[in-house]
């Protein structure tokens, strides 16, 4: 009897191997800290909504603040090394969180400061990782690798809640937070251990930061495409950012919500992440590229409507299966997406484009976090995550007046006529 050997696909490349795994580390970590830091603001520090608003909104605001020059910036470097750099940095930073508050000194403000550079730490890792995904495993491959990762994403936001929700009850949530610290250390060093080397960008000797920005905006901003795409993510950014500064908030005082159920909200919501990471390529191939971006996000955004009308009991966990179903919707959206602007860019505007794109999308959260933080004071959580809700259902209007709208197949670089992803008959490895 002959056996079939397990159809892994890029996991049987060293280097991408590495990769996911370092992913994997840092992401299950980054779930610990994203749920610990909160609620040390709102447990240990009894921050008000508006100091919690005011957290979320520094969380991001970095992509306003560097956002475009640090694409400039990752496309004149080694991208490997910025991976490297800013997995250590954040490292550091989040180790002073538990180290403060065992000597007794720890503050908002200090939450506000650790917040804000982990936000610039996280920019440029960001930039660098979407730009060195298309030299690691080549452009034929990106469906493949954006969804592996995505497997990866959904699986820590599954499991990462619960235990954070564990780890805060066991040892409080400064210390919960050092796990993340950890996570990052370890993360960097399997980084370390990818063997290709990228050739280190050729600087012109007229370059100037501000004409390479100016650059990037133009690619971005002159594709018809990548603009629908761009206004819809950021909106949906924003209004999530607006429910993101309250959620937690309001599930500890409105709901009566341990740390530990808290945890498993997140994690049952989070599972929907991991159902969309394995139908992306089903319902790309029955739908087609455009329209699966844009009734990924008009199918599931109502859902979020569950979560203000929740009260004390079942309808908690009816709220979490409304988290589950935007899980899908988000990691389809996402996949699908991000491949078509990884191929359609061209190699030494990778940085650039992914730094255009993020400050458009990723900018509008710590506007939307300060909202939430300023509704919050003035009408209350739950009000709030309705307004947020609410809106959210409208987010896939851009992409849908656009061209993407009937588009099956989406088109490759200007010099390459449009084609299929060829990887997708083995998204996931199935």
């Amino acid at each position: 009897m002959q056996f079939r050997r397990p159809q892994l696909g890029l996991l049987r490349d060293h280097d991408f191997r590495q990769l996911f795994v370092a992913d994997t580390i840092s992401q299950l970590g980054t779930q610990v800290s994203q749920l610990a830091l909160p609620l040390v603001a709102v447990v240990t520090l009894k921050a008000t909504e508006f100091e919690v608003g005011l957290l979320v909104t520094l969380e991001f605001l970095a992509f306003l603040l560097v956002g475009l020059p640090a694409g400039a910036w990752v496309d004149r470097l080694r991208r490997r090394n910025v991976l490297i750099n800013g997995d250590l940095g954040r490292a550091v930073l989040l180790g002073s969180v538990p180290l403060a508050w065992w000597a007794g000194v720890l503050t908002i403000w200090q939450l506000y400061a650790v917040a804000l550079l982990v936000g610039v730490l996280t920019v440029f890792f960001d930039v660098a990782y979407q730009s060195y995904l298309p030299h690691l495993v080549g452009r034929d491959r990106l469906v493949e690798g954006n969804a592996k990762l995505e497997v990866v994403r959904a699986s820590s936001q599954i499991g990462g809640p619960g235990l954070a929700g564990l780890l805060i009850q066991a040892v409080t949530a400064p210390f919960a937070v050092a796990v993340d610290a950890v996570s990052f250390v370890v993360s960097a060093l399997f980084v370390g251990l990818i063997r290709k080397r990228e050739a280190k960008p050729e600087r012109a000797p007229d370059a100037h930061l501000g004409r390479e920005i100016a650059e990037g905006l133009r690619f971005v901003l002159g594709n018809r495409l990548l603009r629908s795409i761009a206004a819809c993510t950021g909106l949906f950014n924003l209004l999530g950012a607006v429910s993101a500064a309250m959620t937690i908030l309001f599930l500890v005082r409105d709901l009566g919500l341990s740390p530990g159920l808290i945890g498993l909200f997140f994690s049952v919501g989070a599972a929907g992440g991991l159902v969309g990471a394995f139908v992306v390529n089903p319902v790309v191939r029955r739908l087609g590229q455009g329209p699966a971006i844009w009734v990924s996000t008009a199918v599931t955004a109502p859902f979020g409507l569950l979560l203000p009308a929740a009260e004390p009991g079942w309808r908690v966990w009816l709220a979490a299966l409304g988290f589950f179903m935007i899980s899908i919707g988000v990691v389809v959206y996402n996949v699908t997406q991000v491949s078509f602007r990884q191929r359609l860019t061209p190699e030494r505007l990778l940085g650039r484009m992914n730094a255009t794109m993020r400050f458009l999308v990723w900018g509008t959260m710590p506007v939307g976090g300060f909202l939430g933080g300023v509704l919050g004071g003035m009408f209350g959580a739950r009000t709030t995550l309705w307004v947020a809700a609410v809106a959210q259902c409208l987010a896939f209007l851009p992409v849908f007046l656009s061209p993407l709208r009937w588009m099956r197949e989406l088109p490759g670089p200007p010099d390459e006529p449009p084609r299929r992803e060829a990887a997708a008959e083995e998204v996931v490895g199935a």
